[in-house]
């Protein structure tokens, strides 16, 4: 080999180092695009509610932590309740719950929820255009547009069937309403649509200018259960 080769080939190296990490870069640089897509598309929210029982006082906490990518939407929802009275505890109820739903359809739905000493375990699957509901009480076969007892959002007045969080119950609702109103959330006033879900149980739920439900209110059998928005 004459110097004069040598001294291309020397030269021919850097190019041939330099056109790969080129390449390499324009991978990474393509790949980091992509993250940056899928970070821009997903997001999480947590919604978290105070608890007040109109004859017990604070009870506890109810928390929504609401996760979206493209059209899956998961919904993790924890309670924690504690009714007492005189120090005294007379009621105590735990749940941990997952929605997902996909294109604004629940497609499943796991939850267990223990109150007291007994527990109870419900779960439920898109099934054509049913959603089949197992738990201890049977097995209940509801529309596609079955919508469960939790307000994450507005989107939980587009149906007229509902399914109980803690026993997989279906009942029949009626929503109405829809005024403009206002509403206090953490000693501030703000404007809020108010509704009325009735059923075997009665519902009212404010929603805010973001869609977002920031107090609900369940009248049962021991009283009125109010739900506010923590800021």
């Amino acid at each position: 080999m004459t110097q004069t080769d040598a001294n291309a080939d020397c030269q021919m190296m850097p190019i041939k180092r330099s056109g790969t990490g080129l390449a390499l870069m324009v991978i990474l640089g393509i790949l980091a695009g992509r993250t940056s897509c899928t970070a821009v598309a997903a997001s999480t929210e947590q919604l978290r509610y105070q608890v007040q029982h109109s004859k017990f006082g604070n009870i506890g906490t109810y928390t929504n932590v609401v996760q979206t990518a493209g059209e899956v939407t998961t919904v993790r929802t924890s309670v924690h309740l504690l009714v007492k009275m005189l120090g005294v505890g007379l009621h105590r109820e735990d749940a941990e719950r997952t929605e997902r739903w996909l294109s604004g359809r629940l497609v499943s739905f796991v939850g267990t929820t223990k109150k007291n000493d007994d527990t109870i375990e419900v779960k439920g699957a898109a099934s054509g255009n049913d959603f089949v509901i197992t738990s201890p009480l049977g097995t209940f076969t509801a529309p596609a547009t079955v919508q469960p007892a939790n307000p994450w959002s507005a989107k939980c007045l587009n149906s007229t069937t509902m399914m109980r969080v803690d026993d997989g119950k279906i009942e029949r609702v009626r929503v109405s309403g829809g005024s403009e109103t206002t509403v206090a959330i953490d000693g501030a006033t703000i404007p809020a649509r108010q509704y009325q879900i009735e059923g075997e149980t009665r519902y009212k739920v404010w929603i805010d200018q973001h869609d977002i439900p920031v107090k609900f209110v369940v009248d049962d059998d021991s009283g009125e259960v109010t739900f506010t928005l923590e800021k």
